[in-house]
């Protein structure tokens, strides 16, 4: 059947802000929906959405996600999904899972690629194989602590379920969910759709099986893509590889609107803290239920609401969460939630004791009932609106695909029968707002109606328990305990059998010819830059870039670190986290946060701290200041990046004590999201300058550092905060040069802009930087269920000729070990190695890994094994697609800009850089045997574990310094 016939084309949609037109398409016979995005654009996305709603908390629709890519029909092999990663040049390849729908998206600048990678999706997901051992990997499964003895205790393995020990070992993941769970009492949000850890092990195979076969149909499904493509070819596809075997389901999977309660619910609930000290821990949170996201004007109006109240530090809800004395800072979970059918609003504080949890309501309710009955001024409306523009305008694409950055802001729309061109078509609704907020008292209004006469609201209390940890993990060996104690023989043999069936089946090598493949033929040679359109050494010198923006403008100033002490060094990050939130020109911060909201989208400053080029024991350094906006506040937009760089004021000893709170939140709820990279930083810090000062400043040595700055300001007051930052401040010069990215239509108003601001300036030579390279603890405990571990080795910066076969070795052990040692068999929900040119070091790592010592055990092998083989071309190209696609992966216009600049400017030059493509693509086996032998066996190298607190024995069996975080 042709796609003319399988398809039907039900309309479409111009978005002139994003230059797209929104085509949407249904399938006649199974009713799915397929929207295309169709540009100009050379990379090409596409997902395959399947609403997902589940009724408990089993994880049922999060392990199903795992197990689909699994092997299938067409692709009988135990793992298409990870041996596709390495058999392609995607610039993005993954599968989620959300409160409401499961995905599976990928995108790619290869045609060919696209192809072989929408073929194989299709059949994972459409057409699965759900082997029942696939489900005891993934999921889980019970087995005896030591392999093959069935008087060892028993265990839960699953990658599913170590991975959900990690994600809710969070307390902002804890939070989100026991608020959700009272804000959504009957739907399918009251439930974790990750899955709870002692729920997980309620799911059996055979609902996971009945799961699919109810959820995973094409009338339950939305296709989206984004791209310059041939819609007929594609239709042609889906109906001929997937849809054509389908027939329409009657069922329509949808979440029913939320009952509604009468009146207000107050609830308290406990979160597991391996520490004697509970005070400054408690999380107070107010949610409302809010109306339709699918309403468009309802969702921007909520959203302006949201903006007005909670957008910066003059925002009234904000300060007023920032300047009580009934908490530490305000609340991660602050803002409005627009992704499930029903909005919700949740604001409040955290580093705050139980007994505050009315008053932190009535704070709340009390600034709500000021802004019912007195107003904010227009111009915080007029901020809020100019946010809400610049936001919908700028092109994206630095953190993931733009095309899937789009499809995602879209998608809510079409999982709940929605329109989601509208979504993506903002500029008709944001006039009408732009209208209905210009009227007088329109604030008053919606604060009134959508808040202070809402009666579902929540208040949630999430307090400290320093005994939780421990019984969550005496009830779950007691619960293993009770299932050995009744096991019979049948039983126990069968646990043993499906324990030797998984390993046999781990082990096995499947045919990688079953699966299609790009070649390094269709590679392209050479490495991508983006030029600089003009450089200008008129006034303040400046680097131009003219780039498709959309309307917006870039700038950044830079100027040179002065040398300074380590102890100076260790303020920096703070320093450029202050710099932009404190007041300037004489204002105070209050005034300057309205400032910045009404004349750009974003202000922020950062230090760029990094070795030589080829030295990571010299250090380069310098001072950035970034933002944005839009071209026609040019002239507000440079004034105000001038005013923040030289007229700060450093003296708001309030402001940077609330600052610092925030700031130490927010690193250490970071923890055990990012845990594998700080395992890493550790691990490599004793190796060179480069990176023990990329530790000692961005890794835990700079966390506990902002925990004791902040015990000590509130002991003896933030007097020495404001001496230690003026200190800085006074050492720096202004800028030495610009950087300047625009659309052709924004260059003369933004070069003119800048040059009226600056006079130029005689600059000294930048000066040696100096870090003496302290040693820290390399066994880290925190809170946290799970380990990450790390081994870093010392091998050669990006310029030497083994850097390249280095990177290579990398990728091949992720792919043909480490994968399948640490993740398959060890129940880690991640692992691998890469080679860190910048710090000139070799990396192993583990994430959300229930082991330690196996692991550490895994990696040496992953050594041996290497240097046994005798021949891998084939793992070789796997490994080089892999890099070659990293390299390759696109940014945003405005991001690829920004980041050749940066790269020239730290010496990883355009030539260099195609060096290091050349010498990759011509890596061959006996050259990565060759690095293998020469820079990791027998080298002892330097090894980290961030791991769950009370484990210091374990420490001491690997001889690793142990600190208790």
């Amino acid at each position: 059947m042709s796609s003319s016939n399988a398809f039907r084309h039900l309309g479409s949609t111009r978005v002139e802000s994003l230059n797209i037109d929104i085509l949407h398409y249904e399938h006649i016979a199974t009713g799915a929906v397929h929207y295309h995005l169709a540009t100009d654009y050379d990379e090409k996305a596409f997902m395959v959405a399947l609403r997902t709603m589940p009724h408990d908390s089993t994880g049922v629709a999060h392990i199903l996600e795992h197990t689909a890519l699994c092997g299938s029909e067409k692709y009988p092999v135990r793992d298409p999904f990870f041996m596709m990663t390495r058999r392609s040049l995607n610039t993005f390849m993954n599968a989620m899972t959300s409160s409401d729908w499961t995905a599976y998206p990928f995108a790619s600048q290869n045609d060919k690629d696209f192809k072989n990678l929408l073929d194989v999706y299709l059949d994972a997901v459409f057409f699965s194989r759900l082997h029942e051992l696939d489900f005891a990997q993934e999921g889980h499964r019970i087995e005896f602590s030591e392999e093959g003895n069935a008087d060892s205790p028993l265990e839960y393995k699953g990658v599913v379920f170590n991975e959900m020990k990690g994600a809710m070992s969070s307390t902002v993941s804890q939070l989100w969910q026991g608020i959700s769970s009272y804000l959504f009492p009957t739907t399918t949000y009251h439930y974790n759709s990750g899955g709870e850890p002692a729920e997980i092990t309620d799911l059996t195979y055979e609902q996971l099986v009945s799961f699919y076969k109810t959820h995973y149909h094409p009338s339950n499904a939305i296709f989206m893509t984004f791209g310059n493509m041939d819609v007929s070819e594609l239709h042609d596809t889906l109906e001929s590889q997937a849809l054509s075997r389908f027939e329409r389901q009657d069922k329509q999977w949808r979440v029913e609107p939320e009952k509604r309660y009468a009146a207000p619910l107050a609830v308290e609930q406990c979160y597991g803290i391996d520490s004697e000290d509970l005070s400054a821990q408690t999380h107070h949170v107010l949610g409302w239920l809010l109306g339709e996201s699918t309403d468009l004007d309802a969702q921007l109006e909520a959203h302006l609401v949201s903006q007005v109240l909670l957008d910066n530090s003059a925002s009234p809800l904000r300060r007023a969460l920032e300047e009580t004395d009934l908490g530490g800072s305000p609340s991660p979970l602050c803002g409005l939630e627009d992704s499930n059918r029903e909005m919700s609003f949740m604001c409040g504080i955290e580093g705050s004791e139980p007994e505050h949890a009315e008053a932190t309501e009535q704070l709340i309710l009390d600034t709500l009932q000021a802004v019912a009955d007195n107003g904010v001024e227009q111009s915080m409306i007029d901020a809020a609106l100019h946010q809400l523009e610049l936001h919908q305008r700028e092109i994206g694409g630095d953190h993931y695909p733009y095309g899937l950055q789009l499809i995602f802001n879209s998608l809510p729309a079409a999982t709940h029968y929605g329109d989601p061109a509208a979504l993506l078509n903002l500029d008709p609704a944001l006039e009408r707002l732009r209208s209905k907020a210009s009227q007088p008292g329109f604030m008053q209004e919606a604060v009134q109606r959508l808040l202070l006469n809402n009666r579902h609201r929540v208040r949630f209390t999430l307090r400290p328990d320093s005994g939780m940890n421990d019984e969550m993990k005496r009830l779950e060996e007691q619960r293993l305990a009770e299932i050995k104690a009744n096991l019979s023989a049948e039983q126990t043999q069968a646990i043993l059998d499906q324990a030797q069936a998984l390993k046999e089946r781990q082990e096995q090598e499947d045919d990688p010819g079953l699966l299609p493949q790009v070649t390094l033929a269709d590679v392209r040679p050479q490495v991508s830059y983006v030029a600089p359109s003009q450089q200008h050494q008129d006034g303040l010198p400046a680097t131009e870039y003219v780039a498709g923006t959309n309307g917006l403008i870039y700038q950044q100033l830079l100027a040179d670190l002065p040398a300074f002490s380590a102890e100076q060094l260790s303020w920096v990050p703070f320093f450029t986290q202050a710099w932009s939130e404190v007041g300037a020109g004489g204002n105070d911060y209050l005034y300057q946060q309205q400032k910045q909201t009404a004349v750009v989208g974003s202000l922020s400053a950062y230090a760029s701290l990094k070795g030589k080029v080829d030295d990571t024991n010299q250090l380069e350094g310098y001072l950035v200041m970034s933002g944005k906006a839009l071209t026609a506040k040019a002239d507000e937009f440079s004034a105000l990046m001038q005013e923040t760089w030289q007229a700060p004021t450093f003296t708001e000893e309030t402001r940077l004590l609330d600052l610092l709170t925030q700031a130490k939140s927010r690193r250490e709820q970071g923890i055990t999201g990012s845990g594998h990279g700080l395992a890493m930083s550790l691990a490599a810090a004793p190796l060179n300058r480069t990176a023990n000062v990329s530790n000692g400043l961005g890794g835990l040595p700079q966390v506990k550092r902002l925990k004791e700055r902040l015990q000590r300001a509130q002991k003896e007051g933030a007097g020495f905060l404001s001496d230690a930052l003026q200190d800085i401040y006074q050492q720096i010069a202004q800028p030495q040069q610009a950087l300047l990215v625009h659309d052709e239509q924004g260059a003369a108003a933004h070069l003119a802009s800048l040059q009226s601001c600056w006079t130029p300036q005689a600059t000294a030579p930048a000066s040696a930087l100096s870090w003496d390279m302290p040693k820290t603890a390399t066994y880290w405990m925190v809170d946290s269920q799970v380990n990450f571990c790390a081994w870093a080795l010392p091998t050669v910066t990006m310029d030497h000729a083994d850097a390249a076969p280095l990177a290579v070795m990398a990728g091949l052990l992720r792919n043909a070990f480490l994968h399948t040692a640490i993740r398959e068999r060890g129940g880690a929900y991640g692992a691998g190695a890469t080679q860190d040119s910048a710090l000139a070091c070799f990396k192993f790592y583990s994430y959300r890994d229930p082991r330690v010592e196996g692991t550490f055990v895994d990696f040496a092998a992953s050594i041996d094994w290497l240097l046994a083989r005798k021949s891998g071309d084939d793992l070789i190209e796997q490994s080089v697609l892999g890099l070659i696609g990293g390299m390759d992966r696109p940014g945003s216009p405005a991001g690829e800009a920004k980041q050749s600049f940066h790269q020239d400017k730290s010496g990883r030059s355009k030539a260099l850089r195609q060096q290091f493509r050349e010498r990759v693509l011509a890596t061959q086996w006996h050259d990565v045997q060759r690095v293998a032998e020469q820079y990791l066996r027998n080298q002892p190298g330097s090894k980290a574990v961030i791991a769950p607190r009370g484990s210091d024995k374990l420490a001491s069996n690997l001889g690793l310094i142990a600190n208790d975080y």
